[in-house]
């Protein structure tokens, strides 16, 4: 649990200390996003091999080899006086806790018989909830403060004591286990699959202040050859030894390929928002952390009393209704903000934008709850493992590349003119808008590729560990990183959320 929640609030937190990070080390747009691309990238590109490590060498072990990297990272991102240090500190971080997540719901699902786990998932979904929704009021008031003359460096450093403490902890009660037919590792696909995303995000994200050289246009083109080897490499190790790092017959299942789809989509959008929203705030409008940490208050509420209703109440009765619902919601959302942005300009204030971040927060709660088990429901149980590690990972995926659009569709709308003139509201406002509607187009495709999810969603959360990942999704009052699950911990069929 501590670990789940020190995962969340350090996604969480960071994104509200942009603007004090960039003053502070002068660090350029591209950087900024890397702080949190690389975190995103590093994270997605370990969750499977973070869950296979586990099983194959014991989930105990690989849980506290993660802390103890993530707590190191953690340090290092505290002390780094370089911004390109900072960035590498933060990949550091997204690596170790590829190693520490994965292992949560795998160790619950080893630790606590059938009829205790329902508990124990009520209690990792509420923890989920509470990091969620703390880690920007928390990021806020420590960047506010400035403790110790610090500045925005104590949302990292709060992470020692309670890595060493979850350390202690974890070192005394947590017991060994393993799976008892793991899979083999697949670090061939690992390297394939990140330097093609790499390939493709490190020149869409530098493109802008590089000027858009020749390399980065063919070096994007590159990575579809990377990706096609990478295909033709897992089918050769399905044949082989049947562990590739991607199961590609799941993508027969029409519904599971639509949904990895919607995963993806979804990722974009979120990671689009939530960097152009925080940058708008405090360097558009000049807000200060605490003011913009407080406005996205509705936001979660939103998301948790409409993802609580959407499993409970909604689903079984609606099915996909109720996702395309929520995605229609999202889009109105979205639109209402870029009126109510033009209208007010730089006058804006957070009271003006309640209606708005309410309409969306509900429309991802209707989301983020049903879709793992909408994405699964006509996957055959003997592949649940795979398809809920898979759904993860993607999500991660369109949560990176969303980042690094926003050099395309925020920083490249910024009007140079008003910047030099001193009218930095008004370049913010009109990139602002420029990115929203970037993500309504988004939205329109999650809301097209959900025709073909099943028409009928079982409610409740699925059968399985990745039951368990829906329910917290349906506590999470922001769009954090899903929590990775391991391939053993989802593959027996009697645990129940």
């Amino acid at each position: 649990m501590t670990a789940s929640f020190m995962d969340l609030v350090d996604v969480t937190i960071v994104n509200i200390a942009m603007p004090s990070i960039r003053q502070d080390l002068g660090a350029g747009f591209s950087t900024l996003q890397w702080i949190t691309e690389g975190y995103a990238l590093a994270f997605a590109a370990g969750l499977i091999t973070g869950g296979r490590l586990g099983d194959i060498y014991g989930r105990r072990r690989i849980f506290l080899l993660g802390m103890a990297g993530f707590t190191v990272a953690s340090m290092l991102c505290g002390v780094a006086g370089d911004p390109h240090v900072l960035v590498a500190s933060r990949v550091l971080q997204g690596a170790t806790a590829s190693l520490m997540v994965p292992q949560v719901l795998a160790i619950i699902h080893a630790t606590f018989p059938a009829h205790e786990r329902g508990k124990v998932f009520g209690m990792f979904g509420a923890i989920v909830g509470l990091g969620a929704v703390s880690g920007p009021i928390i990021g806020a008031l420590l960047t506010q403060w400035n403790l110790f003359g610090l500045e925005w460096r104590p949302i990292f450093l709060v992470n020692l004591p309670v890595g060493i403490a979850g350390l202690i902890l974890g070192s005394r009660y947590i017991s060994e286990s393993r799976a008892p037919h793991a899979l083999k590792l697949d670090l061939v696909g690992m390297a394939l699959a990140t330097g093609g995303l790499l390939m493709l995000l490190y020149p869409l994200t530098q493109g802008r202040e590089l000027h858009w050289p020749l390399w980065g246009f063919l070096c994007m083109a590159g990575s579809a050859v990377v990706f096609a080897a990478f295909v033709l490499y897992e089918r050769h190790k399905a044949r082989k030894d049947g562990s590739p790092l991607v199961e590609l017959s799941l993508f027969r299942v029409k519904s599971f390929a639509a949904g990895i789809g919607v995963q993806v989509a979804f990722g974009v959008a979120c990671g689009i928002f939530f960097m152009i929203w925080t940058l708008w705030m405090q360097i558009g409008l000049g807000w200060s952390p605490l003011r913009a940490g407080l406005t996205g208050v509705p936001f979660s509420i939103g998301v948790s009393v409409a993802a609580g209703l959407s499993v409970q109440k909604l689903v079984p009765r609606f099915g996909r209704k109720v996702l395309q619902a929520g995605a229609v919601a999202m889009t109105a959302g979205v639109l209402l903000y870029v009126a109510e942005s033009a209208h007010y300009g730089t006058h804006i204030t957070s009271w003006q934008m309640i209606p708005p971040l309410v309409v969306m927060g509900v429309g991802m709660g209707l989301i983020v709850a049903p879709l793992t088990e909408a994405v699964l429901a006509e996957v055959p149980r003997e592949h649940s493992g795979s398809a809920s590690g898979l759904i993860n990972t993607t999500q991660q995926v369109g949560n990176a590349l969303g980042l690094g659009l926003v050099s395309v569709v925020f920083f490249d709308a910024l009007d140079e003119g008003a910047m030099a003139r001193g009218r930095v509201g008004e370049a913010f406002g009109h990139a602002f808008r420029n990115g929203m509607w970037w993500v309504a187009g988004v939205l329109v495709l999650v809301l097209v590729l959900m025709f073909a999810l099943p028409r009928t969603v079982a409610g409740g959360g699925a059968g399985g560990a990745e039951g368990a990942d829906g329910a917290s999704r349906a506590e999470v009052a922001a769009a954090v990183p899903a929590q990775g699950v391991a391939d053993d911990a989802v593959r027996e069929p009697a645990v129940t959320s």
